[in-house]
């Protein structure tokens, strides 16, 4: 797995997530688990299988979890004139009035209010290191794409 840059917010979020699921959560579902064994026959017991489902499913976040903080750095972009891995940059294709803005960073950070672009990808690799004002060029499924980096917070 490769390294993952993460806002210190994003850290604090997902260790406290991780805390969560490997306390409290699995020791609720643990306790989902045995009540429906204590039902009976478990081949037909609808809550002993959405329990175990629920298990499985929590597992597997809580190893993604473990992973992603093992190899995550903590970045501070603020105050940086280039765009970075936790830069917010406001970007205007060419031929479109419209400034769209986008985080770049893991799907870990995640906000309502914006998308996020990984530094990997190709939009990403394009506009990292990069500063206001500049034009950068990237190879998009549909074909070559020019932006302009319009703000970067």
């Amino acid at each position: 797995m490769s390294e993952t840059s993460l806002s210190q917010e994003a850290f604090d979020r997902l260790q406290a997530e991780l805390e969560q699921l490997t306390t409290f959560g699995r020791i609720e579902v643990a306790n989902r688990i045995e009540a429906a064994r204590a039902l009976g026959d478990l081949s037909e017991n609808g809550d002993y299988h959405a329990a175990k489902d629920d298990q499985g499913k929590m597992e597997s976040r809580i190893r993604h979890l473990q992973a992603i903080l093992k190899q995550a750095t903590v970045v501070d972009a603020t105050g940086s004139d280039t765009v970075a891995a936790g830069s917010v940059v406001g970007l205007r294709y060419e031929g479109d009035d419209a400034v769209e803005r986008y985080l770049i960073g893991s799907i870990e950070e995640r906000r309502e209010d914006m998308a996020v672009v990984s530094p990997g990808s190709p939009l990403g690799q394009a506009l990292l290191g990069h500063k206001a004002g500049e034009t950068v060029e990237y190879d998009a499924p549909s074909g070559s794409l020019k932006v302009e980096i319009v703000e970067i917070s």
